[in-house]
């Protein structure tokens, strides 16, 4: 019978605790918000969503074509231009999805001869991004320099080393100073995934390679997503001009993509333009993460640090995970559940990520749900 063998694994997925469902959410949700990537809170910011509506009433509701043909729109350079320059780079490249981006990035990057250093904390982008590129990948070990500096020892060709900025999962931050270092003692390029940095790192939000000092580096290359603290959808590579420009001519996820729509390009650039206008809320969204893992800690939770603006709560089993992820959502608040084979080190956990917007009434009320609903 065709298809056949996926009956056998989703019996498998159901036996593991590790089945995936669709929560379709209202507008109107009562449930408290820690589960969404929304760090600044400006997804349902007014001038946000009024900057997409005016896009899609300017521009009308799709791009109409790949970005070489008709998918570039004068709102498409302009969001260029003005994120290359909040950011400290000289050029960027909207894509229609963070997962485009670098996809684009390390692909277009890793020619054949190539090799790839990837982090193993890496986001799946970064790793599909490896095995669709013609480079040799070398996997190292979680936000080892050293191990990164081996590794390039051992190439003499064209290299590049990729990593998040921010990694996903615990919310840890990617030693770049010494990355950077390791890449220039060997020649190599660095590629940044800067999704969970960019509106919470850096010089009003700048993002963690302007906070290195390494933006605008003839050898960094960085990409973000609109998704995250910009709350509108979308993607970008940043770096040299000459990168972005073999970007347009090499990065199949670009050539071949169409267009961002022009109503997330206008929500993202009226969330950029907020942003650089009210700076403070980058770091309003840094306390309240410290403030949310201070608190967990203090109720008996096993809680990770955060760098940025990502907390993990660890959870006994993926059951237990699920379970309670579940018993949260009853009590009133969403979070995020992380389980195999998501999380690269096979532990389960919630993660709750932190908004600028939310409020000590929220943090004591979100507290006290996650520690009275433990496994």
């Amino acid at each position: 019978m065709a298809f056949g063998w996926i009956d056998a694994q989703a019996e498998q997925r159901r036996r593991a605790g590790l089945v995936r469902t669709l929560r379709p959410r209202p507008a109107d949700s009562p449930l408290l918000d820690l589960a969404s990537n929304d760090y600044l809170g400006l997804a349902h910011h007014p001038e946000v969503v009024e900057g997409a509506a005016a896009a899609a009433r300017t521009w009308g509701g799709g791009s109409t074509g790949s970005r070489l043909v008709t998918g570039t729109t004068e709102l498409h350079t302009e969001l260029e231009r003005e994120l290359a320059a909040f950011c400290g780079f000289e050029a960027a490249l909207v894509f229609s999805s963070g997962y485009a981006a670098n996809l684009a990035a390390v692909t277009a990057l890793a020619p054949h001869g190539s090799l790839i250093v990837s982090d193993a904390g890496n986001h799946a982008s970064l790793i599909d991004g490896c095995r669709l590129a013609r480079g040799t990948t070398q996997v190292v070990g979680h936000a080892d320099p050293e191990a990164v500096g081996k590794a390039l020892r051992t190439h003499a060709g064209p290299a590049v080393v990729v990593s998040d900025s921010v990694f996903s999962v615990d919310g840890d931050a990617a030693p770049l100073d010494a990355l950077a270092a390791a890449c220039r003692e060997h020649g190599a390029g660095l590629v940044v995934d800067d999704a969970h940095g960019l509106g919470v790192l850096g010089d009003g939000g700048r993002g963690a390679p302007h906070a290195a000092g390494l933006a605008g580096a003839d050898d960094v290359v960085a990409t973000v997503t609109l998704s995250k603290s910009l709350g509108s959808q979308g993607g970008a590579v940043l770096g040299p001009a000459r990168v972005i420009d073999h970007l347009v001519n090499a990065a199949r996820t670009f050539i071949f993509d169409t267009g961002l729509a022009p109503a997330a390009a206008g929500a993202a650039l009226a969330a950029l333009r907020l942003l650089r206008r009210e700076p403070q809320r980058a770091a309003r969204a840094r306390a309240v993460a410290g403030d949310l893992h201070t608190r967990l800690t203090a109720a008996g939770l096993d809680a990770v640090r955060p760098d940025a603006a990502v907390v993990s709560v660890r959870a006994p089993s993926p059951e237990g995970a699920v379970r309670w992820a579940a018993d949260c959502r009853t009590a009133g608040l969403a979070v995020g559940c992380f389980r195999p084979p998501s999380v690269p080190d096979g532990i389960s956990r919630l993660r709750l990520t932190a908004r600028a917007d939310l409020t000590e009434v929220q943090l004591d009320g979100a507290v006290r749900v996650i520690g009275g609903t433990r496994p």
